[in-house]
């Protein structure tokens, strides 16, 4: 593949763009849904929905919609098909096409994964610590065979090092089914579980594994029991609350297996001892609504993080045989209004707690007789926490971290000599971190509040005014968007765009309060942060709205929904990917997939307040009659998490209201699901796809 060289945007030599406005006398005309009037009644409110029907999914007129959807994207895109060939070839040879992981230690066994030139997929190995008998044990590849579309999802090997659990997705609807590989003889056992979910664990003697089963709405709602070479699998636990959902995973110290039940809002634990596997799990702390715990084991102990009566919560523990005591808990660590603890990791002798300050994380690491250690960092913003720790007595912690400079980098910390040592680093083709630089700048919201930017840009890129910008956000189930490291991106830094991360409220990143302030009643927050973010980068001059385009995806996607409803004239262009933007009709239909799950974070619309609050900015539901930025919008048609539907309406809806000429494309990825193409080459497909109509629209210049 020939290697592009990267210029600055004032380099001279421009790509082809996808015209910004859509000429009709030399584009073709885009596909127009039939509209079926479909009444909807809540509240004695009649709505009409006249694009009900495409929730058919059998339907044939449907799929011949959505195959005409996208027949007319590619036209319209095919301008574009060398900026898009350029991109990918850019993306690609950055890649280190061979690689492997840094091996972990688990059981007897060093592991690690690779990647091979030409692969779309991992190829899972491992071998005695001593580097020899080195022994494929999963190739990903080879599992993949013929499928459009694949995703591993369990991969959890026995303690006695004798069996691999492993499961596969092949549609993208997130139903996995697993099954056993001998890993003396590399063959698989003729016994299957099928509609399994993404989380397993075996018990000690390595002859029962637990795994999680789905409901009709792809809810993950009962625990069941397999052991090895008997047919017939015993369910453990059931959780009948449709609010709540249920993974199992083993301790760090494999003396316990967990189950945590989980709402948006409440959490609860009960614990089964592994070396006992049929006796019935034991409730670690009853559940009270509004109350979240989190539990590891470590030595003793039974450690928790909970919010109750602190809402960035607190830290205790008790020793494991006085749980059920009172005032057997004591605090570790007491509620700062400052601090958050977001996660706690076991080990035998000590606990590593993640913690955010400021928006910025850090790890703790707390001895059981009271002395603690910090791992030290030394940018001023990325992304850092613990990965690949499967010894539990010992004295090195395992964490991963990246910045937007600088890529995934592996590192090791011994505790007892606060000794850091780099294992591994990605190595990123023709890249030089020290062309590129990072801010953290603040912009102020309606409401007062500051909201944080980051940005990474090339040295350079801002030098002579107004520079194209690329804004995403999020902002939902208090998920943090941390500044972390893309190579894909270099191809838009490279050609002068600044790319940015809007913090937004609904999200995690400046503690509980920026969550709490951000969903149910106060949703809209999160639409007005991130149009005041776009208002700040204008005014400061660091862009202007003809070179600002704006992305997000899934609940992100809403995001973009709302805010180009609301002010339109602040973008030139903005990516919708697979988007929750029909909130109002499915938060009202419990029969769907998570819906009831979600009554927590968007509240349910059978009360009237929470009705009428959706409505006020559900995307689908306001769209009018105004000029639209060019759009690109996504589906996955096998999406479990936000239905292809949502997106279908939009963007039929959006086609007879936008009273602009800019572009609306909108692509649906036939054989996949909530996150698009599964392997890695299809992904970077997709994403110089969405590249190049971002530099489109934006009529960045190409690179040379």
């Amino acid at each position: 593949m020939r290697l592009a060289l990267f210029v600055l945007l004032a380099a001279l030599g421009c790509a082809a763009p996808i015209n910004r406005t859509v000429e009709t006398s030399q584009t073709p005309q885009p596909p127009v849904a039939k509209v079926i009037p479909h009444e909807l009644q809540t509240h004695q409110e009649t709505r009409i929905d006249p694009y009900f029907w495409l929730r058919e999914r059998g339907n044939p007129d449907v799929l011949a919609y959505l195959e005409a959807e996208n027949t007319y994207a590619d036209v319209m895109m095919n301008s574009t098909s060398k900026l898009q060939n350029e991109l990918y070839e850019e993306m690609v040879a950055r890649t280190k096409e061979d690689d492997s992981s840094a091996p972990y230690l688990q059981g007897g066994y060093l592991h690690y994964s690779e990647t091979q030139k030409g692969k779309n997929y991992e190829i899972h190995h491992r071998m005695l610590p001593d580097g020899t008998q080195d022994r494929v044990v999963l190739d990903e590849n080879i599992e993949a065979a013929d499928s459009p579309y694949f995703a591993a999802g369990v991969v959890e090997f026995s303690p006695n090092d004798e069996w691999l659990a492993y499961s596969a997705d092949r549609l993208g609807n997130e139903r996995y089914v697993m099954k056993f590989r001998n890993l003396n003889t590399g063959k698989d056992l003729p016994e299957e579980v099928r509609e399994t979910y993404y989380s397993a664990a075996w018990s000690k003697d390595s002859t029962n594994i637990f795994y999680t089963r789905v409901d009709e709405a792809n809810r993950p709602f009962q625990v069941w029991r397999h052991r090895m070479g008997v047919t017939e699998d015993q369910l453990v636990f059931e959780e009948k609350d449709e609010a709540f959902h249920l993974s199992v995973q083993s301790s760090r110290s494999g003396e316990f297996i967990f189950i945590q039940l989980q709402s948006a809002v409440t959490t609860e634990y009960w614990a089964i001892d592994a070396n006992q596997p049929t006796h019935p799990p034991l409730n670690v702390r009853p559940r009270a609504q509004g109350v979240e715990y989190y539990v590891d084991h470590s030595g003793p102990y039974f450690y928790i993080l909970t919010n109750e009566n602190a809402q960035n919560f607190s830290l205790l523990r008790a020793k494991v045989t006085q749980i059920s005591e009172p005032g057997a808990w004591e605090t570790v660590v007491a509620h700062d209004p400052e601090l958050t603890l977001s996660n706690i990791t076991g080990f035998e002798k000590f606990v590593v707690v993640e913690q955010r300050r400021n928006g910025i994380t850090s790890l703790q690491v707390k001895w059981h007789e009271g002395r603690e250690s910090s791992i030290p960092f030394s940018e001023p913003s990325y992304t850092a926490g613990l990965r690949d720790n499967f010894v539990y007595d010992t004295s090195v912690v395992r964490y991963r971290y990246s910045s937007l400079v600088t890529p995934r980098s592996t590192y090791d910390f011994d505790v007892t000599t606060n000794q850091t040592t780099l294992v591994k680093q990605d190595i990123i083709r023709n890249y030089a971190p020290e062309k590129y630089t990072t801010e953290r700048v603040f912009a102020r919201a309606d409401d007062g509040t500051n909201i944080p930017i980051s940005l990474v840009y090339r040295k350079g890129a801002r030098d002579s005014g107004p520079a194209p910008v690329y804004m995403t956000g999020y902002g939902a189930y208090g998920i943090s968007y941390d500044p972390y490291f893309s190579s894909s991106r270099i191809s838009l830094l490279d050609r002068g765009v600044v790319f940015a991360i809007a913090h937004v409220r609904g999200g995690g990143d400046m503690g509980r309060n920026w969550y709490e302030t951000g969903k149910l009643l106060q949703k809209r927050n999160t639409f007005t942060d991130f149009i005041a973010c776009a208002e700040f980068l204008e005014k400061s001059d660091v862009t202007n709205k003809d070179l600002l385009a704006i992305e997000g995806s899934s609940a992100g996607g809403m995001l973009i929904g709302a805010v180009v409803n609301m002010r339109p004239d602040l973008f030139q262009a903005a990516v919708a990917g697979v988007p929750f933007v029909d909130v109002l009709n499915t938060m009202s239909d419990s029969t769907l997939p998570l819906t009831v799950i979600e009554w927590e974070e968007w509240g349910n619309p059978a009360d009237r307040t929470y009705f009428d609050y959706m409505l006020s900015y559900s995307p689908y539901d306001n769209v009018k009659a105004q000029d639209y930025p060019a759009m690109l919008i996504t589906a996955g048609l096998n999406d479990p998490r936000v239905q292809y539907w949502e997106p279908a309406k939009w963007v039929a809806k959006l086609r007879t209201l936008n009273t602009g000429s800019s572009p609306l494309l909108f692509k649906t990825n036939m054989g996949a699901g909530h996150g698009g193409a599964s392997g890695r080459y299809d992904y970077l497909q997709e994403t110089a796809f969405e590249y190049a109509f971002v530099l489109g629209q934006l009529q960045v210049q190409s690179a040379k």
